[in-house]
């Protein structure tokens, strides 16, 4: 049981928002506040070096939460500055050649979609989609039929950005685990609001942000990386702490995932992201996971009953992003709108998910993602607004 009073005392803005844009960037718990505000005020005192010396084994704590809240091992854990340079990392280290096949989805998002579009262009390499089945997830039996010996990588993204689809991340993982094909996952909006176990997954690599429903700093993100490909990698770029210089002519990368990352790190962001961590997991993900589809629900509810408003979430079992279109008001001005109220959402752009967007013909759609701290009464907030919108 989610004791909701505690949590929204420890997350002040609710006194005087209701906070709908966890897909965007979530409200931070006073404990993640805290961790990052007494590192830096110690690196104010001692230096930043002697104030990592201190707290390193507060720092190496970060990568066994990680690995915690993945079903991972703390090896197999690279602490990133963001979710798309975790991805980044991940992606470039793997080799392509002329011939060589990406299988994607058709919401694939946008900066991984270009990244693979760059490629393309360079290497040869082929980009397919993966058509979705009639529920608009990507369609698994499609997947399958379309493996043959040139595919070198299977890369989604799990939860898009654009709506509450939940793409079947385990059966994906299922067909590339038979087949030994890389399968690189974007859990960027999935990490936070739902259970990740990589195991039952089944994906090599996974990367995902701090800021978003893990309720974590900007400017942090985590990449795992199985211990089995691990070694079989070598990032597109190194430094002296990935791989150490060992003589004149010679360097040797690190065995752990840490190859993938560089000497200088923002520690005090790092010690938030940890705190976010382990307050996710002290809450507990499957509570969690429960009340984010409680509260998306309702929303949805609501929102079928209001007159011109068009639900735009796909999937069998949508999560806690909620899209929808209003007829007579654009994307922006409901947004604002809102914040005149109060209430805090967001939007999303076709151009991020542009397949999708031209598949469906979306415009830009709004976007409300409810978290755990959020009440029933601000899901009703948000409708009594809109329904009041649709009756002028």
């Amino acid at each position: 049981m989610i004791d909701i009073d505690r949590i929204r005392a420890d997350t002040p803005a609710t006194s005087r928002l209701a906070y709908l844009h966890n897909a965007g960037a979530a409200l931070m718990p006073v404990p993640v506040v805290e961790a990052i505000k007494r590192h830096i005020d110690l690196e104010s005192e001692i230096g930043g070096y002697a104030a990592a010396d201190r707290e390193c084994d507060r720092l190496e704590a970060v990568y066994g939460s990680v690995a915690r809240l993945l079903n991972a091992a703390p090896d197999e854990i690279a602490l990133m500055e963001n979710a798309t340079i975790a991805w980044q990392m991940a992606f470039y280290a793997l080799p392509f050649r002329a011939g060589d096949r990406i299988l994607t989805a058709e919401a694939e998002y946008a900066a991984n979609y270009v990244a693979f579009l760059q490629v393309a262009k360079r290497t040869g390499a082929i980009i397919d989609v993966v058509p979705s089945d009639a529920s608009g997830e990507l369609d698994v039996d499609v997947l399958e039929r379309m493996i043959d010996e040139r595919v070198k990588l299977i890369a989604i993204t799990w939860v898009p950005t654009n709506g509450g689809l939940v793409n079947p991340a385990a059966a994906v993982g299922k067909i590339a685990r038979a087949r030994g094909i890389p399968y690189l996952l974007d859990a960027c909006q999935a990490v936070g609001q739902m259970s990740v176990d990589v195991e039952a997954i089944g994906c090599d690599m996974l990367s995902a942000t701090g800021r978003k429903f893990l309720r974590g700093p900007r400017g942090t993100g985590f990449l795992y990386v199985r211990r089995a490909l691990l070694r079989q990698l070598e990032p597109l770029m190194i430094d002296h702490f990935a791989a150490p210089w060992v003589s004149r002519d010679a360097y040797q990368l690190r065995d752990d995932a840490r190859r993938f990352e560089t000497w200088e790190n923002n520690y005090a962001a790092r010690l938030g992201l940890g705190a976010a961590v382990d307050y996710a997991l002290d809450i507990g993900l499957d509570p969690i996971e429960q009340r984010c589809r409680l509260l998306a629900g309702r929303l949805r509810s609501g929102l079928a009953s209001i007159r011109g408003v068009t639900i735009r979430d796909l999937g069998r079992a949508p999560g806690a992003i909620v899209s929808f279109t209003m007829e007579g008001y654009e994307a922006e001005r409901i947004v604002g709108s809102a914040a005149a109220a109060g209430i805090t959402i967001g939007a999303s752009d076709p151009s991020s998910t542009r397949i999708d967007a031209e598949v469906r013909a979306l415009p830009v759609v709004v976007r409300a993602s409810p978290h755990y701290y959020n009440t029933e009464a601000e899901i009703d907030r948000l409708l009594t607004l809109l329904a009041g919108l649709a009756h002028r």
